[in-house]
């Protein structure tokens, strides 16, 4: 079975959410050290260096190529967040049986979806504040090397409130397509096309709705933009949970 198959009766269930998906923690936990540790790295040193050059232009290590880099691993990391979330944290162990288990030893569906997506949002949200502080902050100290404006998808949505909002609806989006599907490779596929469909729409086209482009109208409603629709699909995760829970119960 799984971990959390393992002790279903707990009272804090997403402890063994947690040590179910320990390896991809970690693998999140790197991440997010290591895109910190580059963003750093451009402002201590790639600007500097910038604003005074020295050293042979090089392609691979020009301040501008790294941060638009950076911009675009940021911005798309959601769409991973998606497939993981729809593959691995729910269509995975509702195809298994995993869930279903868990479900026959005093663990209702509703609150097994809760730990699994609680498990999940807490390191989510702390790690995409994190970056998206870390990249806002030198985005904003080494404007003067940078070529890139705030409209840019790479800038909009990693620099701001957007950077913790997309991932969340992602996580949001992979839940609904893990129980709407049932199964891990095709909740995989709907929430990651689900996702970049939305990371493309608030990361190119939603700035365009706005007759005066100022930078926090636009960041702040496509926040809200984006948790409303992150609310919506949870709702709709749990609704249809209860559903099918209650038609096979009741087949049984």
């Amino acid at each position: 079975m799984t971990a959390m198959a393992m002790s279903p009766t707990t009272a804090r269930p997403q402890r063994a959410v947690l040590r179910l998906h320990r390896p991809a923690s970690i693998v999140w936990g790197a991440f997010v050290l290591l895109a910190v540790s580059a963003l750093l790295w451009v402002h201590l040193f790639r600007a500097p260096s910038a604003r005074h050059p020295v050293d042979p232009y090089f392609v691979m290590t020009d301040v501008n190529n790294v941060m638009n880099f950076l911009g675009e691993l940021l911005s798309y990391t959601s769409v991973a967040v998606a497939a993981w979330a729809g593959a691995a944290l729910v269509g995975r162990e509702l195809e298994n049986g995993a869930a279903r288990f868990a479900w026959t030893q005093s663990l209702t569906p509703a609150r097994w979806l809760t730990a699994q997506l609680g498990a999940a949002a807490l390191p989510l949200t702390g790690g995409t504040t994190l970056l998206g502080l870390v990249y806002a902050w030198v985005w904003t100290a080494d404007q003067d090397v940078l070529v890139t404006d705030w409209s840019y998808d790479r800038v909009l949505v990693p620099a701001g409130p957007m950077a913790v909002a997309l991932p969340l609806f992602a996580l949001a989006v992979g839940a609904l397509a893990g129980v709407a599907t049932g199964r891990a490779l095709p909740a995989l596929a709907v929430a990651a096309a689900i996702t970049w469909t939305a990371r493309s729409f608030f990361g190119s086209e939603w700035d365009t709705v706005w007759p005066v482009r100022r930078y926090w109208p636009v960041e702040l409603s496509g926040t809200a933009a984006l948790l409303l629709l992150t609310a919506l699909a949870l709702a709709a995760a749990y609704a249809l949970l209860g559903r099918l829970t209650n038609i096979k119960g009741a087949a049984v």
